[in-house]
């Protein structure tokens, strides 16, 4: 007897694979470039080249979160490069006057928390556009960086304090430990907590999450204070590696951090993210940087690449989002 119609509809259908998973954008060039690289370099595969990439993708990964956090609803945060350089030069200049690490790092997180209030309070109460508040922070970050040094570099001689950036815990990097735990804290706020939830809704539809009942002002606030101290870890972690604190550390940074955001499948529209695929885009980045030093390749293309891995990440971005708006229609 032939099948009714209700049981037919009923009947489980293939379900087809699809990428429209947003951290799908950073695995794909990932196996690629891992796949393509271990056949173009012998050392590319080695268990130290693997360690190194991972150690000088913390940096991004970090940034790269707390960048995620900013691009969700709708924002963007130019200052992180040049408030990196200053929390690495107050941090440096803390420990190597007081000898103490806790103060040290205290004092950063509190420079980055306290920039990113500053932008956080301007963008969402003053209503300053994010891309004008944050180059303002970028610059102003920057000069009170070179007044502070004098453009001259501050040397760090205490070894408890470089063994952040340096470095090892049971065979894996300090540094990797520290993104992984950041990386972790992210993902928690982001699927289990109110304040997740609202981050997105904002960046999805700001005048419909205020009519629901969301502070949105709050919440966009902030998540500049996230980014401000996501970048106060990572320039600890920066400082510590490199052993000094340089006026000049950090340039561009902020490009790497979105590109490693946008990358992973984080909206530049806003209303979508996530953490996983912002740690993938972190670590293609450093796999580009550490292929060009493998492959002998000119310094003066490393910017030429993040650009163009920013554009096609938001091409496809802006495509997916496309397709999933005629879906819905």
């Amino acid at each position: 007897m032939a099948q009714s119609k209700e049981n037919k509809d009923l009947t489980p259908k293939r379900r087809k694979f699809h990428f429209d998973y947003p951290w799908i954008s950073a695995a794909v060039p990932l196996v690629v470039l891992m796949v393509a690289l271990s056949f173009a370099h012998p050392m590319f595969l080695t268990t130290s080249n693997i360690l190194s990439i991972l150690r000088q993708a913390a940096v991004y990964v970090i940034m790269g979160l707390g960048m995620s956090f900013v691009l969700m609803t709708g924002g963007i945060d130019l200052s992180q490069g040049s408030l990196l350089a200053l929390v690495g030069v107050v941090s440096a200049y803390i420990v190597e006057n007081s000898g103490s690490i806790f103060l040290a790092i205290l004092a950063g997180i509190l420079v980055g928390a306290a920039i990113g209030a500053a932008n956080g309070v301007v963008v969402s109460c003053l209503k300053i556009p994010p891309f004008i508040m944050t180059l303002s922070t970028m610059y102003l970050c920057r000069g009170l960086t070179l007044v502070i040094t004098q453009a001259s570099p501050i040397a760090i001689t205490n070894s408890s304090f470089k063994w952040i950036g340096g470095g090892d815990l049971l065979g894996i990097p300090v540094p990797v430990i520290i993104f992984i735990i950041a990386a972790v804290i992210g993902q928690f706020i982001l699927s289990y907590t109110a304040t997740g939830r609202y981050i997105l809704a904002v960046g999805s539809n700001r005048e419909a999450a205020r009519l629901s009942g969301i502070k949105t002002r709050w919440n966009e606030c902030k998540v500049y204070i996230i980014s401000g101290i996501m970048v106060a870890i990572a320039g600890v972690v920066y400082v510590a590696r490199l052993g000094a604190a340089q006026a000049t550390a950090g340039q561009s940074y902020e490009m790497e951090a979105v590109a490693a955001s946008v990358l992973g499948g984080t909206s530049v529209l806003g209303g979508e993210g996530g953490i996983i695929g912002t740690v993938m885009g972190a670590i293609v980045v450093a796999i580009i940087r550490n292929a060009i030093v493998l492959l002998d390749v000119s310094t003066y293309y490393q910017q030429m690449i993040t650009g163009a891995v920013i554009l096609i990440a938001v091409i496809v971005d802006v495509q997916r989002k496309a397709r999933a708006a005629k879906k819905v229609n």
